[in-house]
C-alpha cells in the first residue's frame, strides 16, 4: 500500500482525523499541540496520525492535500485546514457549525469557553 493509499484509507474510514507531529496525548510541536488541544478540550473523538513516525506519510499528507504544513485536520474525508484555519474557525464558531452539520459530538460549553477566553 502506498502512502497515498494509506492516507486515503485513514481519512475515509475515520470521521475526524488529525495528521500531526506527535500524538494527541503528546504533541511534539506547538501548532500540533494547539489543534489537538482544541479537539481534546472540546471532547471531539478523533484519530491522530503521528507524521514523525513515517517520513512517507509526512510528505504524503502534504502531497495528498496540496497543503504544505502540518497539522492537517480532516472531517468526513474532507480537508478542513491547518493550525491557523482551525484556530480561526474555533474562534468564529465555524468549527461548531461544521461539527454539527456532520453529526460530530462535541462539548458546546467548552467551545464557548475557548471563545470567551480569547474574545
Amino acid at each position: 500500500m502506498t502512502a497515498s493509499d494509506q492516507i486515503k484509507d485513514t481519512v475515509t474510514n475515520n470521521t475526524v482525523v488529525l495528521f500531526m507531529k506527535g500524538t494527541k496525548t503528546m504533541p511534539q510541536c506547538g501548532f500540533s499541540s494547539r489543534v489537538a488541544g482544541v479537539l481534546n478540550f472540546m471532547g471531539i473523538e478523533y484519530t491522530d496520525v503521528n507524521v514523525l513516525a513515517d517520513d512517507t506519510v509526512r510528505q504524503g499528507i502534504k502531497d495528498y492535500s496540496d497543503w504544505p504544513t502540518i497539522p492537517q485536520l480532516y472531517v468526513k474525508g474532507e480537508f478542513v485546514g491547518g493550525c491557523d484555519i482551525i484556530t480561526e474557525m474555533t474562534l468564529s464558531g465555524e468549527l461548531d457549525t461544521l461539527l454539527k452539520e456532520n453529526g460530530i459530538a462535541f462539548d458546546q460549553a467548552a467551545a464557548d469557553k475557548i471563545r470567551e477566553a480569547n474574545g
